[in-house]
């Protein structure tokens, strides 16, 4: 008898054994324990090579360039064939095509279960990155659905509330103040100090920031500003403001102490706010600081990491014009050719000469239309017609991505499988 109690507790030793090593195959191995999600506001095809040209002339590498696989993604929404930003990111965040202006609700106004959500359902920490406001559209699609995508307040009130978001860093600092100074919120409550209260650690400045222990539990709320950061070139403005690249380092410095994982969403929105004003300059700028940040993702997410890249829509119509040489970079790229032709251009936006249809232009001291009035102020980056702020194009976007899921980007896809690979990595 005892012989064959013996056996009996060999053949369940070795069960379990088995099902252990099958575990750690299948889960601990094949599922990547850092995710992260890149969005590069306007960041389309076109963009890339004016990008390295800039930066380091045509023949130089980005970082996303050194990702492993790509597809070009189709990003057109439930109502139209061009997205706004509310309804591009929603696809990335639910993987469901839904009306302009809806941020994570369907066409019947029903709330969408997020990633973040999702993520949470899972024991993964989540984090959300931005230098734009934590409460535009882009962000709010990972945390919110609100009814009216222009409440800031209500958005704000949902990421208190909500509990999805571990770690949050960007600017937008009005909406979750009662200060009337900067425009605070109307309803008179202090989320920071809520926060707070909740158990997060709020920082408001890069020294803050950066005084954090790497080790501390990951609850951060840091916000920077009272509207979005700084522009990098923005020297004196940023001294006291951290770049993407560091908040980006932070947040995967605190979230990687979770054994289960984190999913990390980043988005660029300085890309946005430059290409809608007809500043090509600061627009490529800030595609390189989105392209550092993406170097150090690489470097402090380590090799068990899925990291994938991509725009949302088109923004303004940039192109780099002509026949520069193949090393020439920065300000050699700016300004008029020899031939006195600009080297960047705009299809639409403030830099704009010509009106049609109901579009208004403001007009300058002198009763001039303003844009005919600074035109030797636009840095020489003329639009085709005027607009208040450069328009969304209708473009397919870029998605790169290295890691676990992201061989599926191959080919012509849609902008929905993004949620689809983080989901199954999940």
């Amino acid at each position: 008898m005892k012989w064959r109690n013996r056996v009996l507790a060999l053949v369940c030793l070795a069960g379990f054994a088995g099902l252990g090593i099958l575990y750690f195959q299948h889960w601990v191995v094949q599922k990547p324990f850092g995710i992260i999600l890149f969005i590069g506001e306007g960041l389309t095809p076109g963009r890339l090579a004016a990008t390295r040209a800039y930066l380091a002339g045509a023949d130089s590498r980005l970082a996303i360039d050194s990702l492993d696989h790509f597809a070009l993604l189709r990003n057109y929404s439930n109502d139209f064939a061009t997205p706004d930003q509310a309804a591009a990111a929603t696809a990335f965040a639910t993987g469901k095509k839904v009306n302009n202006k809806s941020i994570a609700l369907d066409v019947n106004g029903k709330a969408l279960t997020t990633i973040m959500e999702l993520a949470h359902a899972y024991g993964r920490l989540t984090g959300l990155v931005t230098n734009s406001k934590l409460t535009d559209p882009t962000c709010a699609a990972f945390y919110s659905h609100p009814s009216d995508p222009t409440n800031s307040d209500a958005i704000a009130l949902e990421l208190l509330t909500g509990g999805k978001i571990d770690i949050a860093m960007g600017g937008g600092a009005a909406a979750f103040s009662a200060e009337a100074a900067i425009g605070g919120r109307q309803d008179g409550r202090d989320l920071l100090v809520e926060m707070r209260h909740n158990g997060f650690d709020v920082v408001r400045s890069k020294a803050e920031l950066e005084a954090i222990p790497v080790w501390r539990r990951p609850k951060l709320f840091g916000v920077f500003s009272d509207n979005e950061l700084a522009f990098a070139d923005q020297v004196e403005e940023r001294s006291d403001q951290p770049s993407l690249p560091d908040m980006v380092q932070r947040a995967i410095e605190l979230l990687q102490y979770n054994r289960r994982g984190y999913v990390l969403v980043v988005d660029a929105g300085l890309m946005r706010k430059a290409a809608q004003g007809n500043n090509a300059e600061r627009t490529l700028n800030e595609t390189g600081e989105l392209d550092r940040a993406i170097l150090v993702a690489r470097r402090y997410s380590g090799q068990r990491s899925t990291i994938i890249v991509c725009g949302d829509v088109g923004i303004g119509g940039l192109n780099l014009n002509g026949f520069a040489f193949r090393k020439d970079s920065g300000i050699a790229l700016l300004g008029l050719n020899s031939a006195g032709e600009p080297w960047m251009t705009w299809a639409t936006g403030p830099n704009g000469a010509q009106l049609y249809g109901a579009t208004k232009r403001a007009t300058s001291e002198s009763g001039e239309p303003a844009a005919t009035a600074n035109a030797g102020a636009s840095n020489f980056e003329p639009a085709a017609f005027y607009t208040k702020a450069a328009l969304n194009t209708m473009d397919d976007i870029v998605g790169f991505g290295s890691g676990p899921g992201t061989e599926l980007l191959n080919g012509s896809l849609d902008n929905t499988i993004i949620f689809k690979i983080i989901n199954d990595q999940l």
